[in-house]
């Protein structure tokens, strides 16, 4: 029985999406395709390195027997593998791109303007494609404060209904961990340790939180993932995966790093979906650059163990 995730919607004309032909030849032949945000091009890095850092990623993904598609929406049309020109503008034009997450997705669109998908709209193009696994940095989540300020990434709530499974370093360390942990299970979404036993937090390979389930090889994820939506119990996973040892960086300095952070984006005046970019900008600067250059690693490392978990995944499906 396939998984829902993987019907072969790949002609273009379907919901208004334009599929690249490198991607939906994969799909039509059950090869593992793996799904790419446009955010951390538009919003998440500066230029060049956020060109540099998308391609290099897309590179890994090829490099390990997978076919990258990295999706944004351009003159109002979902792009789901976009080219190398594609990507270069996106990452020239930079932050006047549309940060487009699920509630702006028809007003992009309508008003043929260029949108960066987030993790929750990334999620929703690759799931009407039939693209089951995604590859990102970190989710969004409950942001701190968010008992006064009602702070939510919709990436959240994507990852209760949507069949994607996200491979990410956990939940973006500028997060309140803590809560975003509570709703995640409250909503039912499987927390996955790639060989951890506790949620990675970006930057850091470990936090005070643990994973619902350790997992060691990416066969057995891409098992659970099966299991799940063969049963149709609908809704994400978050395969956390933490940053490799020698790019990461010193919890004590975070902590610290991240405080004065969120103290500039409150004196700024900083809201809604805009804190994540100026928070990620605001650690890049007091860092040096050192958070940017883990960044990139990690989003890397997600890539490679992303394109495993698919490979094991369409062999799965291709013998049902």
């Amino acid at each position: 029985m396939s998984n829902p995730a993987m019907t072969q919607k790949t002609q273009s004309q379907n919901y208004g999406i334009h599929i690249s032909e490198e991607v939906r030849a994969a799909l039509t032949a059950g090869k593992p395709v793996v799904a790419l945000e446009s955010t951390i091009i538009s919003h998440g890095m500066p230029y060049p390195q956020n060109v540099e850092t998308a391609l290099s990623v897309e590179q890994v993904i090829r490099d390990a027997g997978a076919v990258p598609a990295t999706i944004a929406i351009l003159q109002g049309k979902p792009i789901v593998g976009m080219s190398a020109d594609e990507i270069e503008y996106l990452g020239k034009t930079g932050q006047a791109v549309i940060k487009t997450s699920r509630r702006d997705i028809p007003f992009v669109m309508a008003m043929a303007k260029d949108g960066a998908t987030t993790v929750a709209s990334t999620m929703i193009f690759a799931a009407k494609a039939g693209i089951a696994v995604f590859a990102t940095g970190g989710i969004g989540g409950v942001h701190r404060d968010a008992q006064q300020t009602f702070d939510v990434s919709a990436d959240l709530q994507e990852l209760a209904t949507t069949n994607v499974a996200v491979v990410c370093a956990g939940a973006k360390s500028i997060l309140d961990i803590a809560l975003t942990r509570e709703y995640l299970e409250t909503q039912g979404v499987p927390v996955v340790g790639y060989q951890t036993n506790t949620l990675p937090a970006f930057y850091t390979r470990e936090s005070d939180f643990s994973v619902d389930y350790r997992l060691e090889h990416p066969a057995e994820i891409a098992s659970a993932m099966q299991h799940k939506w063969q049963l149709e119990i609908d809704g994400g996973l978050v395969i956390a995966n933490p940053i490799p040892e020698a790019y990461a960086l010193s919890r004590t300095e975070m902590d610290s790093v991240i405080e004065k952070a969120i103290s500039a984006m409150n004196a700024a005046g900083v809201r809604g979906k805009e804190s994540t970019p100026f928070l990620l900008a605001k650690v890049a600067e007091i860092t040096g650059g050192d958070s940017l250059a883990a960044n990139i690693q990690l989003v890397k490392n997600n890539a490679k163990l992303a394109s495993a978990i698919a490979l094991d995944y369409a062999a799965l499906n291709n013998t049902n």
